[in-house]
């Protein structure tokens, strides 16, 4: 679950991203909204091929998180919000606690049927796995030796398409 104190951190973080346009509200426009869909479509699909002939564990890691960002700006803009450049990654880690967390527990909850406290722990887990996503990336790109790469890259791929299945039923 996440915790109170990242909850907390992450509602001031979008108040204040909110104050000074790092996230804004916006009309919704059918263009940026596909954009968004066809760029996580794509990152998926390059992440599953160098994975699969074993190309580059690196970018395996950096494309599926990719591909959870567009995806997650999707649903982010489909309810009304769009990320601004500075920040971009940090501000929709916080966005999507704050504006999504809780709709996506009601989808658990329709889509699976679980109880309401079940499907908030999945929700969050969900989420934390974004943020564990976000991390690595930054982590790995800059720091990280290919043995590792190996290890983790299965692990990205395996929460991208999980997240791309549950956040794709949202939309």
């Amino acid at each position: 679950m996440l915790s109170n104190e990242r909850i907390k951190k992450a509602e001031n973080n979008v108040k204040s991203y909110l104050s000074e346009g790092l996230l804004k509200k916006e009309n919704f426009k059918k263009i940026v909204f596909e954009t968004y869909m066809r760029n996580h479509r794509e990152s998926l699909l390059v992440a599953k091929k160098l994975y699969n002939e074993n190309l580059s564990r690196l970018w395996v890691v950096v494309i599926s998180y990719y591909s959870m960002f567009y995806l997650a700006n999707a649903l982010l803009y489909k309810i009304g919000y769009k990320i601004g450049s500075k920040v971009a990654h940090k501000v929709t880690s916080d966005a999507l606690i704050v504006f999504v967390r809780h709709k996506l527990k009601d989808q658990l909850i329709e889509d699976y049927e679980l109880a309401g406290h079940d499907a908030l722990s999945l929700s969050d887990s969900l989420l934390q796995n974004y943020e564990f996503e976000r991390e690595k990336r930054s982590v790995f790109q800059y720091e990280s030796t290919e043995e590792i790469k190996t290890a983790k890259a299965k692990t990205s791929l395996d929460r991208a398409e999980e997240f791309s299945i549950k956040i794709e039923k949202m939309l």
